[in-house]
């Protein structure tokens, strides 16, 4: 699924009117109708529900959720800022319809700064149906003073396209001067705002308006995660045995860090994979074997301070070591003491099957990404936004300042498929597009978690290695979706990085779009 610009959502809707023939109307309705839906769903016991509408088209879409709301027996007043006479084009319509069919719907004028809050105390349901993704902040006159109000009141917000007051090409975590939302319903496609900020605890789903795909602009291959979990829910073919589903080794470990090649395993054979090998140092085998029977292991010979030694990857030892294999993992707990570092860059020179880099993987190239290289082959880095400054000699907040920019230029000029981990972890592939995350939550700022993550696009990649940018973006997405439901399930303090793991099997099964059509984006159902 894109994630559009307002322009680039300007242009589906005049295409989608002016070359595919369907009119404004239609989509006006189409919206309005799936907020309503949504509404009726998600609070079921508010009985009366102000709309609350701006002059323009989205108010129009707010104007035809209250005629809905009203025609399923909901108690229904809108609240316009203004008059009714200054409404105008297919909002005009829209009003006029609400007027005619349900007129029981009480439409109160409000003009004065006065009005506003005895109107909204009688509400057990706001809609904000003010101003969408047209807009530009920030909100002057009445609606601004809306905002205080609507901010104030007790009853859940449902925010039309965007929280009233947001921009939507905002790519800002938080905004100042934007009406608070409880969920959000937007339409057709995600906007920037939607994905890169947290606009609500609550839902921000997409609702399919008829716009046909095609009206949709290319733009700059800016993509949802979410999209590519469709190769998770995949039917395993019956007849299967686990040749079919690949063999994973994590290559890792060393004295006082067996827990990190550990968790990558069990999350590697808990996301699929059919094998899974632990190459770990013979010290602590013994530890690795205990997280799970099913794990196999690769005694490796160590060097200095219990740190892998170079002998293991030198002549026919490297040839044994990846013998069979089908995708390699290498970084987590490994350490930067001793050989390891040359053990890594040994590893991702001579490896040609898929290989994913993490943590002290990613540090044996500090200030060596030159060595980086994954033309002809898929090679994906995972790093933290501090392994990221350390490999391109930047500081964290000139990584932080550009992200897309940034992950973009090292995905495409290295080749290679790079995932960014942070506030909205990004995906960026060697053909220049980028996929967004919007899963996960703080519970997530653990020790181990990157490990899990290493263990489970190792997995994905095992078992689709005939689409790996959709098996890599997927396997972000189930990471921070399971991570979403053990915070659910438990609360963020304590949940713990094996916690995602166990949670898995919760991220498999969920479906992206519900019976109704919406795609959650954020949060969950």
């Amino acid at each position: 699924m894109r994630v559009l610009t307002a322009a680039e959502m300007g242009e589906t809707d005049r295409r989608t009117v002016e070359e595919f023939g369907v009119p404004l109307g239609v989509l006006m309705e189409a919206a309005g109708g799936a907020v309503a839906a949504f509404c009726k769903r998600q609070y079921p016991a508010a009985k009366r529900v102000l709309v609350l509408c701006g002059k323009g088209n989205n108010g129009g879409d707010g104007m035809v959720a209250a005629r809905v709301l009203a025609g399923v027996g909901l108690t229904v007043k809108v609240a316009l800022l203004g008059k009714m006479t200054e409404v105008k084009g297919e909002a005009a319509s829209a009003m006029a319809r609400l007027r005619r069919e349900a007129p029981d719907v009480a439409v109160l004028e409000l003009e004065d700064e006065g009005e506003l809050r005895p109107a909204f105390e009688w509400a057990e349901l706001l809609i904000d149906a003010v101003v969408g993704t047209g807009f530009r902040p920030p909100l002057r006159g009445l609606a601004a003073a809306a905002r205080e109000v609507v901010n104030w009141v007790a009853a859940p917000v449902v925010a039309v396209d965007v929280p009233s007051g947001w921009d939507a090409d905002s790519m800002s975590q938080t905004v100042e001067g934007a009406f608070r939302a409880d969920a959000v319903v937007t339409f057709t496609a995600p906007k920037l705002a939607h994905v890169f900020g947290y606009l609500t605890a609550g839902p921000v789903v997409v609702a399919g308006i008829g716009s046909p795909h095609a009206a949709v602009p290319r733009g700059d291959g800016l993509s949802w995660t979410g999209g590519s979990k469709v190769l998770a829910e995949r039917p395993r073919n019956p007849n299967s045995n686990k040749g079919k589903f690949g063999h994973v080794l994590v290559v890792g470990g060393s004295y006082g860090t067996a827990g990190a090649p550990a968790m990558a395993s069990l999350a590697a054979l808990r996301t699929g994979a059919g094998l899974v090998t632990a190459g770990v140092p013979k010290s602590v085998v013994d530890v690795v074997a205990g997280v799970t029977p099913e794990l196999m292991l690769r005694p490796l010979d160590e060097g200095a301070e219990g740190a892998v030694a170079m002998a293991n990857v030198q002549g026919q030892r490297l040839e044994a070591l990846l013998q069979r294999m089908t995708v390699v993992a290498v970084g987590p707990g490994l350490s930067q003491r001793g050989e390891a570092p040359d053990v890594v860059r040994e590893l991702v020179a001579k490896t040609t099957v898929p290989m994913v880099v993490d943590a002290d993987g990613l540090n044996a190239f500090d200030g060596r990404a030159d060595l980086l290289d994954g033309t002809g082959r898929v090679l994906v880095l995972t790093p933290h936004p501090g392994e990221m400054a350390r490999l391109t000699g930047m500081t964290v907040k000139e990584v932080e300042a550009d992200r897309i920019g940034l992950a973009r230029r090292f995905a495409t000029e290295h080749k290679l498929t790079l995932v960014l981990k942070g506030w909205r972890t990004l995906v960026a592939h060697p053909d220049g597009r980028v996929a967004v995350n919007t899963t996960g939550n703080p519970a997530m700022a653990k020790g181990g978690s990157g490990d899990i993550l290493t263990g489970i696009v190792a997995a994905m990649l095992a078992q689709y290695s005939d689409d790996p940018a959709a098996a890599v973006a997927a396997a972000v997405y189930l990471h921070g979706l399971a991570a979403d439901f053990a915070a659910r399930a438990m609360d963020e303090h304590t949940v713990l990085a094996t916690d995602t793991v166990t949670h898995l099997s919760d991220s498999f099964r969920y479906r992206v779009k519900d019976e109704d059509g919406l795609t959650w984006v954020c949060g969950l159902r």
